[in-house]
């Protein structure tokens, strides 16, 4: 956090501790090594659960006018206007403004505490929004409960891996969570064989099916972010909300994911990501943005992102 921002005052890859100078890659999805093709479209399960955490600073003042909104016309699958929360006195989302049209890949970056995951949470209805509206589908979800929304197609994951150690692989790609005041376990009806070919199928795709039997608590932490991962692909959402997909993820494995989204967007899928791995957001987005203090201060191409000054002092207190 201390260091200064890459040459020219870009904000880089090397600049975050993220490896090597960020690179925009034209790779397609990487079908070389046997990845199964596309998935089969099933609605069944339910698989949505709670995260209440992160109280955030108060706004400090206006960012410069550098958010732009989406002007192609379509209206947009997944829709936030002017979301605020507040947690006591300390607002942790102020007038969030943004949009994620069909089948779009966007990314959400932001120092910690910038409001990020708190966000996801008020999209995916886990807390109550104290102003502005959610639309997903053009319809206002803002007052939904959150195992209507997973019903309408939106499911996430999260920053810390939720996944049942002790069970196998397999049966927790058969179960989903509910929030109805307390959270409970809704085991899928044994009898389901068109769920366990899904979930099969998924494992497959996933490049994790030898593990299938096995307790997910022996898995690596890649292996459970992937099994995380199949668990929210489960009811075949249209958009899927990954938080910190690649936290201690090895690079193998994080070229993985990086396929798995590719693969998955080139089915119509939607995005949007929160991430700290500034090559991964470079790598898959469109577009990008970027939070802090709860507010949105930059919006644009990764390359926009990384070469504005406002994400730059924020990144670095310059």
């Amino acid at each position: 956090m201390g260091s200064a921002p890459g040459r020219g005052g870009h904000l880089c890859a090397a600049d975050c501790g993220l490896g090597p100078v960020v690179r925009y890659s034209s790779a397609g999805p990487g079908h070389s090594d046997g990845t199964a093709g596309p998935l089969p479209s099933r609605r069944h399960s339910r698989h949505i659960r709670p995260r209440r955490r992160y109280l955030h600073r108060s706004p400090v003042g206006p960012y410069p006018a550098t958010v732009r909104s989406v002007t192609d016309g379509s209206r947009p699958l997944l829709e936030g206007r002017g979301l605020t929360k507040r947690f006591g006195g300390l607002t942790a989302v102020n007038r969030v403004d943004f949009a994620v049209q069909p089948g779009e890949i966007v990314g959400l970056i932001g120092p910690n505490g910038s409001g990020k995951t708190t966000l996801f949470d008020c999209l995916s209805r886990l807390e109550r929004i104290d102003g502005g509206r959610v639309l997903f589908k053009g319809t206002d979800i803002t007052r939904a409960s959150p195992h209507r929304v997973a019903r309408m197609g939106l499911s996430r994951t999260f920053q810390v891996i939720r996944v049942y150690r002790k069970m196998k692989v397999l049966d927790n790609m058969l179960v989903s969570r509910r929030w109805s005041g307390d959270l409970y376990l809704r085991v899928m009806r044994p009898s389901s064989s068109e769920m366990v070919r899904r979930a099969r199928e998924l494992l497959e795709f996933l490049r994790i099916a030898p593990l299938a039997d096995e307790p997910a608590g022996h898995l690596s932490g890649g292996q459970r972010r992937l099994l995380e991962i199949g668990m929210a692909l489960m009811p075949d959402p249209d958009i899927l909300l990954l938080d910190e997909a690649t936290s201690g993820v090895n690079p193998t494995l994080i070229e993985t994911i990086k396929d798995h989204i590719r693969t998955l967007n080139d089915q119509g899928k939607a995005f949007l990501l929160i991430e700290h791995n500034i090559n991964f957001i470079a790598d898959l987005c469109t577009r990008v943005y970027a939070l802090n203090h709860g507010e949105t201060m930059a919006e644009g191409t990764p390359r926009e992102i990384m070469e504005n000054e406002a994400v730059i002092d924020a990144y670095f207190g310059a």
